[in-house]
């Protein structure tokens, strides 16, 4: 039995940028643009992968309850264009985020600004802002 390699070639070409697509969300999908919320808190892990890098912070609310909290920001590579590296972001440090909160009601937003450790604000990359490094 011969396979058309040609054909499967084409095949894979059509699926897989099919399969990516699905795994992309709209910012007005999964947030809410009328909740800006500022958060502080301790970073515990940071994930600089496509197609948007993630970091997470243990949030101290006003009755001293230690939450976790997931904040999406843009793209890696739309990252570095905004002056960030894989290093912005340390493991232990405080920094305050203002984001956009999840619709649902998870401990999850959509980081518009970040006030790194050393006092700098730096764009997060939010895409309910558009694109401010072009």
């Amino acid at each position: 039995m011969r396979i058309d390699f040609a054909l499967l070639f084409a095949c894979l070409i059509l699926v897989l940028p099919a399969e990516s697509s699905f795994s992309h969300h709209s910012f007005t999908a999964e947030y809410d643009s009328a909740k800006l919320t500022q958060f502080t808190g301790t970073v515990t892990k940071v994930e600089w992968t496509n197609p948007h890098a993630r970091f997470y912070l243990d949030v101290k609310d006003a009755r001293g309850t230690v939450s976790s909290w997931n904040f999406e920001l843009g793209s890696p590579i739309l990252l570095r264009r905004l002056g960030w590296s894989r290093d912005s972001l340390k493991i232990g440090e405080q920094v305050s985020v203002e984001g956009y909160l999840a619709k649902d009601g998870a401990k999850m937003a959509n980081a518009r600004r970040v006030t790194l450790a050393d006092g700098r604000n730096v764009f997060a990359g939010s895409s309910a802002d558009g694109n401010p490094a072009k």
